[in-house]
């Protein structure tokens, strides 16, 4: 007995609540029909019809089996469906959601080479500061930094950064240097708040500072752009800022306080028979790109 023909035979019955139509839309014989099942029954050592001259139903036994057959010949069709997916190229929309600065210096340009590569492929990139849902809004994959809470998304980690605190150096010869997070109360600061205004910055060793702040904005351009402009102090993540530290734009204060450094992931809804397009930027992201960012 080939088991698996058995069981389509099996499920075949089933939706067409008779064992002829079933022979005639799998293109076999009756008979043929006939036997499938009553070796998967004598394998089974279980009845899984009722059988009357007029009507076939399913006992017990029978119902319970349809519903783990369904599901065991869904995931074969799922399975042949990745192996031939991975045999041809990626293909299709990639939906992706990334934070706004991050996405801007770091995921758009790996997007422009994975598209040279795979062009089959065409991408949807959002960016935002908010946190957006992969399921209910459907996107194939997100960027997020920071730890992630608990949730039946698979994660992938590909670098780190930090939180920095920065200023210009002509607003630092005019107002001064902290030495100590109390300090800032002294202090201009300016509160980049994509989502919720928590004024309460986090430093080393659980140390919390109460702020308040004189800018706010939910933008960590605009807010990168008034530091730049000597309007004071701006806690960042320092990839946002790494650039202008270098070149000599931006100075990092109080960087003996600076928190652990927070994961970089990838996460996607499922890692079970995963898209052909979504693994080819995982593996892309892995060759290429250069996440960890926490100096």
């Amino acid at each position: 007995m080939d088991r698996f023909d058995a069981m389509t035979a099996f499920v075949a019955v089933c939706e067409a609540e008779s064992l002829t139509r079933a022979a005639r839309k799998l293109g076999l014989s009756p008979s043929v029909m006939s036997r499938q099942i009553a070796a998967l029954e004598s394998h089974l050592g279980a009845r899984l019809f009722n059988r009357t001259t007029r009507s076939i139903s399913l006992t017990d036994a029978g119902s319970r089996f349809l519903e783990r057959t369904r599901r065991i010949l869904a995931e074969l069709d799922e399975a042949e469906l990745a192996v031939q997916d991975e045999k041809a190229p990626p293909r299709g929309r990639l939906s992706v959601t990334a934070p706004v600065i991050f996405g801007r210096l770091h995921v758009a340009p790996l997007l422009s080479h994975f598209v040279a590569r795979y062009p089959e492929v065409s991408i949807d990139l959002t960016l935002s500061d908010r946190f957006i849902s992969l399921v209910e809004e459907g996107h194939d994959l997100a960027v997020r930094i920071g730890h992630l809470p608990d949730s039946q998304l698979v994660a992938r980690r590909f670098g780190e950064t930090r939180r920095a605190l920065v200023a210009s150096p002509a607003y630092l010869a005019k107002a001064g240097i902290p030495l100590h997070p109390d300090d800032l109360a002294k202090f201009s600061l300016i509160a980049f708040a994509p989502v919720a205004q928590s004024f309460e910055w986090s430093f080393s060793e659980g140390r919390k500072v109460r702020i308040e702040p004189r800018f706010i904005v939910n933008n960590g351009d605009a807010a990168i752009s008034w530091v730049l402009a000597g309007s004071g102090i701006a806690r960042v993540l320092y990839y946002q800022v790494r650039d202008a530290i270098r070149e000599g734009r931006l100075v990092e204060v109080l960087g003996p306080f600076a928190p652990e450094p927070m994961p970089i992931h990838v996460v996607y809804p499922t890692a079970h028979l995963l898209p052909g397009k979504v693994r080819a930027f995982l593996d892309l992201t892995a060759q290429t790109a250069d996440w960890r960012l926490a100096s």
